[in-house]
């Protein structure tokens, strides 16, 4: 089963249309929203500030979500906020950032503090992006550090709705195979 773990006052909260895969670990001020996955062994640690995530948004298997601490300078620290629809792929790591509705985040790449991607970008696989930089809306940003690559198509950005809908599916289909139904 997945570890939901209480830490400084705070529970995990997660919609129950939600699918949290067995071996997955909450730990403190997260919540999961309507028909979101959270994939196997996937560490989302909410313990020095919080962690939201949108509806049909899935983080895939062994992703590290976690948060910045406030400090002086930065009152508030960095949280991480996931919009919906939005999909991260396997053995990413997404630290103190805002990934806007319908962002797109690559196999096992990087998100640092302070960093945005905006709705319907994509940072590649394997891609590193730096704190505090912002991928605009549209764009595919690769390599380490992250560079501006080149505008999406249409087609691409429709694939990532497609993939929306598959993972929303998928989900279904693991809970049910878990449950024994």
């Amino acid at each position: 089963m997945a570890q939901l773990i209480r830490f400084g006052g705070h529970a995990p909260r997660v919609e129950p249309s939600a699918f949290v895969a067995p071996g997955a670990r909450l730990i403190g001020d997260v919540e999961i929203g309507p028909e979101a996955s959270i994939w196997y062994n996937c560490v989302l640690r909410g313990d020095v500030n919080r962690i939201r995530i949108g509806a049909r948004t899935n983080i895939q298997d062994g992703s590290v979500i976690h948060v910045d601490s406030p400090k002086p300078g930065a009152a508030a620290g960095h949280p991480t906020i996931i919009g919906a629809d939005v999909l991260i792929g396997h053995m990413a790591m997404v630290h103190g950032c805002i990934l806007h509705d319908r962002a797109f985040v690559g196999l096992g790449a990087i998100v640092m503090d302070g960093c945005e991607i905006e709705s319907g970008a994509m940072l590649a696989a394997g891609a590193m992006l730096t704190p505090g930089k912002v991928i605009p809306s549209g764009q595919l940003w690769a390599g380490r550090p992250a560079k501006y690559v080149r505008d999406l198509s249409g087609a691409e950005l429709d694939g990532q709705a497609q993939g929306i809908a598959h993972y929303v599916a998928l989900a279904r289909a693991h809970a049910e195979a878990i449950s024994g139904r």
